[in-house]
């Protein structure tokens, strides 16, 4: 049996991280036909196709997806390998973690504070919208997702989401302003702070129908760091879950309303199946499950 030209495999590896052919070309300088003569090399050697194209992109197939994991390992063994002989230290393990912008960074920061500050890992932190976090799950560019929805049923196959922590949803602002009967009057008299998210958005429209009050909405923001930045400014009370402003509440600036919205926020890590998990994931999973995240984040962490 033909052995595997590991040269071809390096320039999948680098085609794969940029998706089309000119950008790689560009990179390895190389001509765009030399490479993809090669690229067809490898194909022909392991027997599939690698990419399908979309326009001018490069979708990872099935067998593209493998490949590149295998790359992935083969490569960073090697690396790997070069550090310990000079003796430069521990290898690092890079971990790549998605996360849509509007998730709170504090949540982001707890569940990563296990492998933060570690020589052997280096963390990758990306944002984007759902749809390109979960196919950057997909196509292995991507280690973990962390978000407050899980994937739709049946639309995202193979990808799998682990529910990591709840936590309720409340009323925050200075002290002096919370000091209310009860939840109806304080909503009729303070201006409120609502994140555009789905789910909080449509639970605390619904509480409001209940109360029968007409909340008046100070903002309405698709950030949850702004709608800290704005809870700090005074513009209204914040409708979050506490981990949102949790160094504010912490230091006195701001309070929790002691009104029960009947709201919770759950947070989820999701992966894709993989023959080889990631171990630093695994590791992040792990924490979360038995509360080391946090007491607060910690009170359901059922799987998917």
């Amino acid at each position: 049996m033909a052995a595997l030209n590991y040269h071809h495999l390096r320039l999948f590896h680098a085609v794969a991280q940029d998706r089309t052919l000119t950008a790689a070309a560009r990179r390895l300088n190389l001509s765009q036909s030399a490479l993809s003569v090669q690229l067809r090399q490898l194909e022909a050697r392991l027997g599939h196709e690698l990419f399908a194209r979309e326009g001018r992109r490069l979708l990872l197939t099935e067998a593209g997806r493998i490949a590149l994991d295998h790359a992935d390992r083969i490569f960073g063994a090697g690396e790997e390998l070069l550090a310990t002989l000079a003796r430069e230290g521990v290898a690092r393990r890079r971990v790549r973690v998605g996360a849509p912008a509007t998730l709170s960074r504090n949540f982001q920061l707890r569940f990563l504070r296990p492998a933060l500050g570690r020589d052997d890992v280096e963390m990758v932190l990306v944002s984007g919208d759902p749809t390109t976090l979960f196919e950057g799950l997909r196509t292995l560019s991507l280690d973990v997702v962390l978000g407050t929805a899980p994937p739709r049923e049946g639309a995202d196959a193979g990808i799998v989401a682990h529910r990591v922590g709840a936590q309720a949803v409340g009323l925050h602002g200075p002290p002096e302003r919370l000091a209310r009967p009860d939840l109806g009057a304080l909503l009729a008299s303070e201006p409120v702070i609502l994140p555009t998210e789905g789910a909080i958005r449509n639970g605390f429209a619904s509480l409001a129908a209940r109360l029968d009050v007409t909340p008046r909405i100070a903002a309405r923001v698709d950030d949850m760091a702004m709608v800290r930045l704005l809870a700090r400014e005074g513009l209204g009370l914040a409708v979050a879950p506490a981990v949102v402003l949790a160094d504010e509440i912490e230091s006195g600036l701001l309070a929790t309303a002691p009104f029960d919205l009947g709201l919770v926020e759950t947070f989820y890590a999701m992966v894709v199946e993989r023959q080889f998990p990631h171990p630093v994931v695994g590791e992040l999973l792990a924490a979360a499950r038995h509360g080391e995240l946090d007491p607060s984040l910690a009170t359901d962490h059922r799987g998917p």
